[in-house]
C-alpha cells in the first residue's frame, strides 16, 4: 500500500483525481495536443482575470493576447499571500509553502488542493520511467532544525518510504556512516542536492568503494536543485555505480524536466506550458538560451502565468506533445567549508532564509558571502534594516546547522550584484581549494 497517497488523500488532496487526469492527458493524440495546451493556457488565465484582483491589476489592461500578457517575477508576488489569493481560496483550503531556493529569493506561495496532488501524480508518472516510484529512497535534503516542521518531514519520510541523511555535515566521519547505512538497508535510489551526492562521491572514489558493491539493490541515483556538470555525473555514476537521473523543478510550480532512460531531459508539458525569452521578453528559437518562462495551467489559488523562474536554459520541441530541455543554466552551488573542517552545501542557506521569512514581503532578497572559513556577509535587500532579534536567529540557526563561533555580519543593499546572466547567486564562497 502507498502510504502517501493515502496521506494525501486525507489530508484532502484529490490524487486519485490527478492520476485520472495525467492519464487522460496522455491519452491525447499528438496533432490535438497542441489544441488542449491552448485550451488550458486560455482557461487559466480566464480564471484569474475573473477571480484574481491581483492579477487584473498587473495585466491591467484588455489586451489579453498571449505575447501580451506581463512576464511576472518573483518580485512580483513578494506580497502578502491574501492579497494575491484567487476568490474562493482562503489559507485553510490551499497548499501553502515558502520557497527561496539557490535564486535568494524567498516567496509565500499557494496551490489549490487539485493542482497540488497533481504535482504528486506527475513525479508518480516520472519515477516510474525508472521503476523508482514509492520504492526505498535514501533522501539527501536539508530538514528544518524547528520541532514541528522537522517532524513533518520526518512523518513524510516515513509515509513516503525514505529515510533522510543529515546534509548539513559532510565530514568523513559522517561520510562513513552514511556508507555503512547503506551496508544495513536495502536502498533502491538516492535522491538529493547534486553537491551533497558529488560529496559522496569524491568520498567514495577516495576510498575505492562503488557503492552499489556495498548495497546492490540500487538502481537510480536523482540529482536535483543545482546543475550537474558532465564530469560530476561520470563520477556519480562511477561511483555511486548506477544510471544518474536528473530532475530540474520549482516547488511553487511543478516537477519541470525529468531524464528518461535515453537520457532526454523531458519537460513536463502536462501541467506546465514553458517559453524561452531573450533579456528583452522575446521568444528565442529552438536551441537558443534565454530565460525560462513558466506557466502553472492547472493552478487556480495563485497566478503563476509567464513568471520568470529564475533559471536560463534552451528547448527543443520534438512533437507537439514532447519537447526536451537541451542546456540549463545556473543552479550551481559551493560547499561550505568550516573552522572546525566540517562541510555542508550552500543550500543550508535556504534554510536560514527560512528562519527570517514573513509572510509581508519585507526581505526581497538575500545573499551570502564566506569571507573566510569562520566569517560570512549576509547582504539583503528590504525596505528596513533587519531588527536585532532578526540578526540574532540568523546567527542562532547559524551556530544550529552549521557550528558554533562563526562571525556573521548584515549589509542592507539597495541591489545584489548579479551574474552577467542576470542570475542571482544566493550563496558566494571566497575561501579557495574549498573542496
Amino acid at each position: 500500500m502507498n502510504l502517501f497517497r493515502v496521506l494525501l488523500f486525507l489530508n484532502g488532496f484529490p490524487i486519485q483525481k490527478a492520476l485520472k487526469k495525467i492519464k487522460e492527458i496522455h491519452t491525447i493524440p499528438e496533432e490535438n495536443y497542441q489544441k488542449y495546451v491552448l485550451q488550458q493556457r486560455k482557461k487559466i488565465v480566464d480564471f484569474h482575470l475573473k477571480n484574481n484582483s491581483f492579477y487584473r491589476e498587473i495585466v491591467k489592461n484588455n489586451n489579453t493576447k498571449w505575447v501580451n500578457l506581463p512576464i511576472l517575477t518573483k518580485g512580483d508576488l513578494q506580497i502578502p499571500l491574501e492579497k494575491r489569493l484567487s476568490k474562493g481560496f482562503s489559507k485553510p483550503k490551499v497548499f501553502i509553502n515558502k520557497t527561496s531556493g539557490s535564486t535568494g529569493n524567498p516567496l509565500y506561495f499557494a496551490k489549490d488542493k487539485f493542482s497540488h496532488a497533481l504535482t504528486w501524480a506527475i513525479i508518480q508518472n516520472r519515477f516510474n520511467w525508472h521503476k523508482i516510484y514509492n520504492a526505498r529512497q535514501a533522501r539527501f535534503y536539508g530538514i528544518s532544525n524547528r520541532k514541528i516542521p522537522r517532524i513533518k518531514e520526518r512523518l513524510k519520510d516515513f509515509f513516503s518510504n525514505r529515510y533522510r541523511f543529515n546534509v548539513f555535515d559532510l565530514s568523513d566521519e559522517v561520510l562513513k556512516k552514511w556508507l555503512e547505512k547503506f551496508s544495513k538497508e536495502k536502498f533502491v535510489y538516492l535522491n538529493g542536492y547534486t553537491t551533497v551526492l558529488v560529496a559522496f562521491a569524491k568520498f567514495l572514489s577516495a576510498n575505492h568503494i562503488i557503492l552499489k558493491d556495498v548495497c546492490s539493490t540500487l538502481k537510480a541515483c536523482v540529482v536535483t536543485a543545482e546543475m550537474l556538470s558532465k564530469k560530476d555525473k561520470k563520477l556519480l555514476e562511477k561511483y555511486i555505480g548506477v544510471p544518474v537521473v536528473n530532475e530540474y523543478g520549482a516547488s511553487e510550480l511543478d516537477l519541470i524536466a525529468f531524464e528518461n532512460k535515453k537520457g532526454e531531459w523531458v519537460i513536463n508539458t502536462e501541467t506546465l506550458y514553458i517559453e524561452v525569452v531573450d533579456d528583452y521578453d522575446n521568444l528565442v528559437d529552438d536551441g537558443i538560451v534565454g530565460n525560462i518562462i513558466i506557466t502553472s495551467l492547472f493552478n487556480k489559488a495563485n497566478p503563476f502565468i509567464r513568471y520568470k523562474v529564475g533559471d536560463r536554459g534552451a528547448i527543443r520541441k520534438i512533437n507537439n506533445k514532447k519537447c526536451i530541455l537541451e542546456k540549463l543554466e545556473g543552479r550551481s552551488e559551493d560547499l561550505i567549508v568550516l573552522p572546525s573542517g566540517k562541510k555542508a552545501p550552500g543550500l543550508t542557506f535556504y534554510y536560514v532564509t527560512k528562519s527570517i521569512m514573513e509572510d509581508n514581503g519585507a526581505i526581497k532578497e538575500l545573499k551570502i558571502v564566506q569571507i573566510d572559513k569562520a566569517s560570512f556577509l549576509i547582504e539583503y535587500v528590504s525596505g528596513k534594516d533587519l531588527l536585532d532579534s532578526q540578526k540574532q536567529t540568523i546567527k542562532d540557526v547559524l551556530s544550529n546547522y552549521l557550528e558554533l563561533g562563526l562571525q556573521v555580519d548584515f549589509v542592507r543593499k539597495s541591489n545584489l550584484e548579479r551574474s552577467q546572466s542576470g542570475k542571482l547567486k544566493q550563496f558566494v564562497s571566497l575561501v579557495k581549494n574549498k573542496r
